[in-house]
Parts: structure tokens; sequence; C-alpha cells
């Protein structure tokens, strides 16, 4: 330190460090020499020298006396207690392979190369990747044997789905699915079928592609039932299917009895008419048909109305908006332009059956009533920090001026202190610290994120593929341009997945962007993107929307 220094005492939380102050420098300095000494984090500090020390003061204007007392009030963030020496050693990118490259935090993933019309493809294989229990699972898929299936196992398209997705997560550069497709051609010859118009494929509906390929993972991906070692259900329907409970009314009969079924789904669909502004009016006219069939009771075919509530949510819902119809005009399958808006947060419990609805009701109003006490404390955080630095003037803290005080004051006049002449006990204003506000609003969060966790029915948390509180957050679009579905262009959009933590293992919080795939073209964009995306034209629109079962709190109140 220069010569002009000025040796001072700081005292924080019972022990004192001698820091020598450089007069000519700033605040800012000044406290990263505190957090040297204390592990307390800068923005983290209140320093008491008659005021609030500001990052921009000029120590020089406080006058600070050799051997000074100046108290420190604050305590380190969580992080930073956790800061370690790095137990591996640092390995620099041009180290790298290029499957290390691909799988570093912030890397661009591997775009898919268009084979002639594939592009409703790529984008479905896109969204499909979103979904991380799909990978997981795949790669403890293993084919059974030809003699065994009957099929070549190159011509597996769980296998080569399989394979698609190790040889994307190895590579930035665009991916050649050559092997995929052909097993996908070999199994529904609709998707080798010739343009009418010109040489080479036609194109394809990428909702077909979606429903055909998670038909084929339905029949041969199995997974382990958390809850029963004997169990190995279907991954499909234990994270992608839902149920029906419905019932079906003849209109032209009143005595006929309607009928009550189970039945099965792998997406909701948003029929789309004249009155369609929004997604929830869509699957409203999705859940509710009208179809012909024999009635017994009159003896001839009748109209019957099909009415459903959905008894059991999927952890991944698939939303269809059926915006293709066949026009015998043109012999195509002609596209609905309309606008319909969707939300990154769907809350389907107004779709479900009673029972559900008595499950999942308690859950999802818990989740807004902690989301609600988040947000509070967010904006008191805001609001202190905001007050903290226009701060000018604060009186020295009561400790400050105990110092001061005689070290032979006899105790009898300190318990005597805060009282006046006639006994009453006078009225001293006492302040908390950040730190202790924080950790009180802490404390009610984790009790909050505990009651959450107990509200949720113990049989739906045996159902870790199923949906506990009715609300999803949307991860993945397939969006359509053009006019008709045998033209146009399909692309894809993902949203990003928060980076692992490699100290807690867990993930750190979402920037809230999405990658957008264009066949091999890959690019990041916002949010206010996907707005963009409910139609109105024959620009880019939604066709199939991904969405995934809001995380929940652990019975500690930790998420996952």
């Amino acid at each position: 330190m220069p010569s002009t220094s000025i040796p001072v005492v700081v005292k924080h939380q019972g022990k004192k460090y001698d820091v020598d102050v450089d007069p000519e420098s700033t605040g800012e300095v000044f406290k990263f020499q505190l957090y040297s000494l204390t592990g307390v984090e800068p923005e983290r500090q209140k320093v008491m020298l008659g005021a609030i020390l500001k990052n921009d003061k000029s120590m020089s204007s406080f006058k600070l006396r050799p051997r000074q007392q100046i108290l420190m009030i604050g305590t380190p963030s969580s992080e930073s207690k956790d800061l370690v020496r790095p137990t591996e050693q640092v390995k620099f990118v041009e180290d790298m392979t290029e499957a290390e490259v691909a799988q570093q935090d912030g890397a661009i993933p591997a775009g898919l190369s268009n084979l002639g019309n594939t592009c409703y493809l790529n984008s479905t294989l896109q969204a499909l990747r979103a979904i991380p229990e799909l990978q997981d699972a795949l790669v403890k898929y293993e084919p059974q044997a030809a003699s065994a299936a009957g099929t070549l196992t190159q011509l597996d398209l769980t296998r080569q789905l399989r394979d698609t997705y190790k040889q994307m997560s190895e590579t930035q550069d665009a991916y050649v699915p050559h092997a995929f497709l052909a097993s996908l051609r070999n199994l529904y010859p609709q998707f080798a079928e010739r343009s009418r118009t010109g040489g080479g494929y036609a194109q394809q509906d990428a909702e077909e592609a979606w429903s055909q390929i998670l038909s084929q993972v339905r029949q041969k991906l199995r997974v382990q039932d958390a809850t029963d070692d004997t169990s190995n259900p279907s991954f499909i329907e234990k994270y992608m299917s839902g149920e029906f409970t419905s019932q079906l009314t003849c209109d032209e009969e009143a005595g006929e009895q309607p009928v009550a079924g189970k039945d099965a789904f792998l997406k909701l669909n948003c029929h789309i008419d004249g009155a369609t502004n929004h997604l929830r009016d869509g699957i409203v006219n999705g859940l509710k048909e009208q179809l012909e069939k024999r009635s017994e009771a009159l003896g001839r075919d009748a109209t019957y109305t099909k009415t459903s509530k959905i008894s059991r949510l999927p952890k991944y819902l698939t939303v269809h908006f059926v915006r293709f119809f066949w026009k015998r005009e043109t012999q195509k399958k002609a596209k609905i332009m309309r606008k319909v808006t969707f939300p990154h947060e769907l809350d389907v419990v107004e779709f479900c059956d009673d029972n559900l609805k008595k499950l999942l009701v308690p859950v999802r109003d818990k989740v807004r009533e902690v989301r609600k006490e988040e947000e509070d404390v967010e904006r008191a955080r805001k609001r202190r920090k905001r007050a903290g630095d226009n701060e000018d003037d604060v009186p020295e803290a009561s400790s400050q001026k105990k110092d001061d005080k005689k070290k032979d004051e006899k105790k009898d006049d300190k318990k005597d202190a805060g009282k006046s002449a006639d006994g009453d006990v006078e009225m001293t204003e006492t302040y908390k610290t950040d730190a202790e506000i924080d950790a009180e609003r802490a404390a009610t969060l984790l009790a909050m994120k505990k009651e959450l966790n107990a509200l949720i029915s113990p049989e739906l948390a045996k159902d870790d593929g199923a949906n506990q509180s009715g609300l999803y957050e949307l991860r993945g679009v397939v969006t359509h341009q053009g006019a008709s579905a045998d033209s146009g262009h399909y692309t894809a959009y993902v949203k990003k997945t928060a980076p692992l933590d490699p100290k807690t293992g867990k993930r750190k919080e979402e920037d809230g962007k999405w990658w957008w795939f264009n066949d091999d073209k890959v690019s990041e964009v916002t949010a206010d993107k996907i707005e963009a995306l409910a139609g109105g034209g024959e620009s880019h629109s939604a066709l199939i929307l991904l969405y995934k079962a809001i995380p929940l709190p652990t019975a500690e109140g930790t998420m996952d």
C-alpha cells in the first residue's frame, strides 16, 4: 500500500479486520478489500461511515483517523460460501473433441440437412428432441434381433431415432438423417411419395410424421416404473399419453341411456372455426364432436354427441392446430389461415373431469400463491436496493456508539439506560438488516413450497409421468409457412434449457430465449418471436405445440 494509506479497523460479525485505506481510492475499491477478507460480495455489503458507503464515493471525503473503527453489515451469498478450487484441470476449447465442444454450455445445437422436401421431418425431430426423458430412455434402448421382430435392426425406427439424436449431440454441424428417413419410408410408404409437380419427393404433413414416429416409439420403447420394479410401461403411454372419460348421447332419442367410455389420447386437437380466436376456444371445440351410428332404440342410424373430459394429464402434452382440410376442388389439403393465439403457460384444469379437478385445483392455486410471494420478495429487494442507492444520511449503528462508551460503565447503568426519569421504558426503533429480511422471506417461501408439495395427491405423486398441477409450460413449436400441407415450409422452435451448475448438478435459471431450427440453419431468437406464430396469413404459424408440466418442489421445498 502507498505510504499515505490510513490503517482502520473493520468490525463484522464479531470479528475485527485491519485494513489499510488509500484515501485516493473509491468506496468500491474499499468494498473489494473487505470482500477478500470476509467473503461478503460488494453488492451485499453495508459499510457504515456516518452514511452507507457508496461505490463512487471518494474515501478522502470521510477524513478517516488511524485505527478508526468501521462497522460492516452483510452476509455472503450461498454461491460465495460454496466457492471451491476446481478439482479438474481446465480444458480449453481448442483441446476438445468435436463431441466435447458440442456438449458445452452455450453450444449451438445441430441442425438437420434437407434431403428434398424433408423439412416436415426435420422440424418434427427437433421438437421431439426437446423431451430429455425421451433421450435418456433411447440411450438404453436395444432393438430385438431381426429373427424375433421380423424387421432388420437397421430399419427399426426407434433405433434410428436413438442413433440420430446421439449423432446430433456430438456435433454442431448439420446432421444428415439418411438412415432415419429410409426407415420411416420403409415403414410408411406415404413418405416416399413422389412430387406430382416436378422431380423428387413430395412435401408431407409434419403432424402425420409426428404421429407415426410416436406410434413406433410407443410399440418399442419401454421404461422402468419408478414406483413398481416389476412394471415397464411404454415410454409414450407414461409421459405423452392422456386419457379421456366420455359420454355418448343420442341427439334424436331422449330415452336412450348415455354410454360412458374411456379413451387414450396422444394429442389435444384445436379445431378452428369462424369463432376461434384463442387456443382455449379450439380445445373446447375439439372436446365435443358429432357422429353417426346405429341406434338400437330407433332401429336406424342416428346422430350422437360425444363429450369428452380429461381424466389423466401426461407430463408432455401435444396440441395440434387442425389447420389443414381436404379441398375437393384443388385435390389438396388446404390451410385455414385464421389467427389463433396460444399461451406460454397453459392451464387445462377446466378441461378435466370432476375427479381430476379435485386433485389439481389445490396444487394449481398454491403454485400461484407461491409465485406471488416470489414476485413480492423480488420487488421488495429491488425497492431496498434503490433506497440504499439514494440514501445519503443514515444514523450510525448503535454498536458503533457503544464502542465510544467508557469500558468501566457499570452494569446497573446499562440496565437503566433504556428507562426515563420516572422509570418508564422508552421506545427505541430497531432496524433489520437486508440479510435478516432476506432470511425471513426465504424461510416463508420455503415453508410455502413444502406446503405445496404436501398438497400433491398421493395418487398423482406415484404417477411420475403425469401432470400434478394442471399447468403446462411451452417447450416446442412446429410451424408451417404456406397455403397447403403439400407445399410450403416447416420449421421448429425449441426453448433453450438452462445450463447445468457444475457444483450442484442442478440447472441454473433459464434466459427465456429459443432456438429456431430451419433445417440446417440454427439461430437464437427471443420469446416475442413465438408470439408472432399465431397465424393470420401464409407466414409461419404454429401447427404443433409441445407443452411440459411445470416443475413442482420436493418435500424439502427444493426444485429438482
